[in-house]
Order: C-alpha cells, then sequence, then structure tokens
C-alpha cells in the first residue's frame, strides 16, 4: 500500500488536485473561511469526488505540524517516483533522438550542494519548475529532504519536478560528464560571468549554499565556473534567486530559434 503524506495551503493541494486528485484520500477545510478563494477549491475537490472535512485552526495545525496552511489541508498519497536519474536521462535520450534538431530540449538540471533550508529548497523546486528543468539533485548528507514545508513553498512543483538525493555529488556530476551533460557551476570569484555561457546544450547548473557557496571537491568537478554580475551594494544572492537568474538564461537561450524567433510564453506576474 502507497504511503500517505500531508499537503497544505492552497497551492500545494492546488497542484495535486489538478494533476493527481485520485491520490488524494481527503480534505480538511477550516469551514469558518468563507471567501471566494475557498469556495472555488471546494466545488473543484467536491466535483472531483474528494472527500472533504471541516476542520477547526487547531486540528489543521496538528496536521500539518503548525504552519501556514491557509484553511486548507489534505492527507494524500504518496506518489511514486517512476525514475531514476539513468532512467530519467534515457527517457529524455530516447525523446530527443526521435526528434529533429529544431525541436528538442536537452536536459536542463539543478544541483543544489548544501542547501538546507526547506524554504529555500521549496523555492528552488518552484523555479525548477518554472524554467522547466528535468530534475534538481542534491547530496544526501548535507541537503534539506522534501517535507510538508518544502511542499507548500513549492506551491506544487514538490510534486512535478523529480529531486534526486545521492550518496556522492561529485561522482553523480561525472556520471552526467559521461553522458556529454556540461556541468557549470557560480562562483562570485570566477571570471566569467553566466552571460558569457552556452546554456542551450545539455547542462547542469551548480549552486551552492548561500554564503558557504559549492563544496571545494564539486567546484572542482565542474566543466566551468561562471559569476552571476553583481552591480548594487550586496556580494551575492538567496540560493533561490541565484537559480531563478541561472535557469531562466538557459530558457532564454534555448527558446531563441534560428532567426531570432522568441518561444518564450509570457506570463502573468
Amino acid at each position: 500500500m502507497s504511503s500517505t503524506k500531508v499537503l497544505f495551503g492552497f497551492h500545494a493541494v492546488g497542484v495535486r488536485l489538478k494533476t493527481a486528485p485520485q491520490s488524494i484520500l481527503e480534505i480538511h477545510f477550516e469551514p469558518t473561511r468563507r471567501d471566494a478563494r475557498m469556495r472555488s477549491f471546494l466545488d473543484r475537490a467536491a466535483e472531483a469526488g474528494i472527500k472533504l472535512v471541516e476542520s477547526d485552526g487547531q486540528r489543521l495545525a496538528k496536521l500539518c505540524g503548525g504552519h501556514g496552511h491557509q484553511g486548507v489541508v489534505a492527507r494524500v498519497q504518496a506518489l511514486t517516483q517512476v525514475h531514476s536519474l539513468d532512467e530519467l536521462l534515457e527517457d529524455l535520450e530516447a525523446a530527443n533522438a526521435a526528434l529533429p534538431p529544431e525541436q528538442r530540449n536537452p536536459p536542463l538540471i539543478l544541483v543544489l550542494d548544501g542547501v538546507t533550508d526547506p524554504h529555500n529548497l521549496g523555492a528552488c523546486l518552484r523555479v525548477a519548475d518554472g524554467a522547466g528543468a528535468h530534475a534538481v539533485i542534491a547530496p544526501k548528507d548535507h541537503a534539506a529532504g522534501i517535507n510538508a514545508t518544502v511542499a507548500k513553498v513549492a506551491s506544487g512543483a514538490a510534486e512535478t519536478v523529480p529531486y534526486f538525493m545521492v550518496t556522492n555529488l561529485a561522482r553523480t556530476l561525472n556520471e552526467l560528464k559521461e553522458r556529454s551533460i556540461w556541468i557549470i557551476g557560480t562562483s562570485d570569484t570566477a571570471t566569467s560571468t553566466l552571460y558569457q555561457s552556452d546554456l542551450k546544450g545539455p547542462v547542469a547548473l551548480v549552486l551552492g549554499a548561500e554564503g558557504a557557496g559549492m563544496r571545494q571537491l564539486t567546484a572542482k568537478t565542474c566543466d566551468a565556473l561562471v559569476s552571476i554580475p553583481m552591480r548594487g551594494a550586496v556580494e551575492s544572492l538567496n540560493v533561490s534567486v541565484a537559480s531563478g537568474v541561472c535557469l531562466y538564461e538557459a530558457l532564454r537561450q534555448r527558446s531563441v530559434r534560428p532567426g531570432g524567433v522568441n518561444t518564450i510564453k509570457s506570463i502573468a506576474a
């Protein structure tokens, strides 16, 4: 039988409701909240045939560990991660091989070295989903795992972006190299900038924790190191912001087709 877990907040529960409603066992909601957002959300859940349970704020807080639940907590079946990292990359290679060159989608991977704060991880997963990254990789011994806080901050992306925690990060990076994936790390001391890099091919972007940066062995394993230009008084960006800058630069480069046609889909803020 599948294990169960808790999701909370409109975004996290809403994404599961949209992508895998059959996996939702029940949704607890605060009956005193009667605003339009709650009514619309409950209507969608009812249409999907999901069991709805009225629960007061104290009960909701107990279910999700006291975090900001927005009046919505769901008990769900944990989704099985279909792919190992190798399987994901093999499937991606096979899919690309069947497409003409201009339609191929080379691997885009975010690697986080030493990101232990669940809020940062959740934000990184959210931006990885938005930019179309195929996976996020982190070391088992020095990284945050997926928990309820990560799921809420990720606003559903913890359900959509494969997150692989590996035993030996340097070895995994070398295995990516063997698959012709270029490893680009970020460093505030690098002489080349992100915007001088070609990110159109298979690439893994490596970022370290704010302040500490990448570990020395991780940095040595990278094919290249780049910096993010800083023009103000602060010396660095939060890791989730830096992830967004890097991933969306890759998306920008990949979205410009021959002839200068930009295929990026515009979104509302």
